[in-house]
């Protein structure tokens, strides 16, 4: 089941609420949001919902007897196993014909290839875990003793398939103890009605532009349309996911649950590293936080640590090179940022900054959207003119000029706009009026949309 869908939005949802509100008490209701979390992932997936199970037992129960063995000889045993038993779906559906595809290239080598379909949100509820594990055997977490709130912890719907990825201790407390108040509704579904005019009236819009003019033979495009495609694909990806981040938040406020945030308007970074802090702000806390310090080769080095976190960045992405060069390529920048330091990035122009930092934000979205390699270096030699291609920019002048309203909208809204207004006049009763009205029109244009609409996955689903 996806957000974006005439069924969720009109029937699931509503249904949902109803139940969940008239149900008493806090174990209750947390009783009705476990099923329909379950029954959520279930509707497309009921098979893999017997593979999101298995992952809460064994992290659970594993987590338990690390805690059992504590202080004794085994207990760093325990919590390996714990740990690999965890991630071991991930990798073994995610990344096994990767690695057979890989190893073919070999001589002599010819495995079948076999053909794994990745269950929905595999990524996020496996990294959830994962801290879960992580968190308890450092000490910062006692593990819980409530297998039903663990599960719920996990399992959660709204941020069930494509994240933030929540952290145990963001929400330990509010499984227990927790209210919806007026104030929570009228927000969460604010911010539902912003995330999916995000998703359905900016992000589909601009998917039809991308795949114009990426469409065909990639190498004939033009250096101008190659640039052109790859900023816009970076404002389909911002606004598809952070308007999924915003319908989780938003719906998880509606339940009593305040999760933080996962997208800072990104795109006004200086630099690359500050846009790293702002984009899918749950994935890179969880690798600084887990991944960046890890001793390598018995001591904890400061490029070799960014150089581990960004390979993992793009292979959690993806199995698929593209991905791994995607992850790459960011990290070299912000090693070279690192290296330079943030005295001389800040003696630099804040225009050059800005230039810099999104060119290099265009190009790495193109690596992300390219997953043939030969695409890829089509897409790479076609920024830099070397593809010799005389395509005309005939069509794309048409296409921009045919979509001029919404790319001026798509940049507009990509910037603190709304926040500023928000700040400015939220005390009058005036603006909350206004700012309910537009709330409708956004559902209901959404909804006019949606209607006939036959897929309208997040593109973090496939993640």
């Amino acid at each position: 089941m996806v957000f974006a869908d005439l069924f969720f939005l009109y029937g699931f949802l509503p249904v949902c609420l109803l139940i969940y509100f008239a149900a008493s008490g806090i174990s209750m209701k947390n009783a009705v949001l476990t099923v329909a979390s379950l029954l959520f992932y279930a509707w497309g997936e009921p098979f893999w919902v017997l593979l999101l199970l298995f992952s809460a037992l064994f992290s659970y129960f594993g987590t338990l007897y690390v805690e059992y063995y504590k202080n004794t000889k085994q207990e760093k045993l325990v919590f390996v196993i714990t740990l690999i038993g965890t991630l071991a779906p991930l990798i073994g559906f995610k990344y096994t014909g990767f690695i057979v595809e890989n190893i073919n290239l070999l001589p002599l080598v010819n495995i079948p290839v076999p053909d794994i379909s990745l269950p929905v949100g595999i990524s996020f509820y496996t990294f959830q875990a994962l801290s879960y594990v992580i968190d308890c055997y450092w000490g910062k977490l006692k593990p819980s003793t409530s297998f039903k709130e663990y599960l719920l912890y996990i399992c959660l719907f709204p941020s069930l398939v494509a994240g933030p990825i929540v952290r145990y201790e963001t929400v330990a407390e509010q499984i227990k103890h927790r209210s919806s108040t007026i104030d929570d509704v009228s927000y969460g579904l604010s911010r539902v009605a912003i995330g999916l005019a995000k998703k359905v009236i900016i992000a589909n819009n601009l998917s039809t532009i991308v795949a114009s003019i990426f469409s065909g033979d990639i190498s004939s495009v033009s250096v101008l349309g190659t640039w052109t495609g790859a900023a816009i694909f970076a404002l389909q990806v911002y606004f598809d996911f952070s308007g999924y981040s915003d319908i989780a938040i938003g719906l998880a406020r509606v339940f009593g649950f305040k999760l933080n945030e996962n997208f800072n308007y990104p795109f006004l970074s200086k630099d690359v590293q500050e846009f790293w802090q702002r984009w899918h702000i749950s994935l890179g806390s969880f690798f600084k936080d887990y991944l960046l310090y890890l001793p390598i080769f018995g001591k904890r080095r400061k490029y070799g640590g960014l150089l581990l976190v960004w390979l993992c960045t793009g292979l959690w992405h993806g199995a698929s090179w593209n991905f791994i060069i995607w992850g790459l390529f960011f990290g070299a920048f912000i090693m070279l940022e690192v290296k330079i330091g943030k005295k001389v990035m800040k003696k630099i122009p804040k225009l050059i900054k800005h230039i810099y930092t999104k060119a290099v934000l265009i190009i790495g979205f193109g690596i992300f959207y390219f997953e043939n390699n030969k695409e890829l270096w089509d897409f790479i030699k076609n920024l830099f003119g070397l593809n010799d291609n005389k395509k005309t920019d005939i069509m794309l002048n048409t296409l921009l000029y045919n979509n001029m309203f919404l790319l001026i909208g798509a940049v507009l809204f990509s910037m603190p706009i709304y926040r500023i207004i928000q700040t400015k006049y939220n005390e009058a009763k005036a603006f909350n009026v206004v700012q309910t009205v537009i709330n409708v029109v956004l559902i209901l244009v959404s909804s006019i949309m949606l209607v006939g609409a036959t897929n309208n996955a997040f593109l973090y689903y496939r993640f």
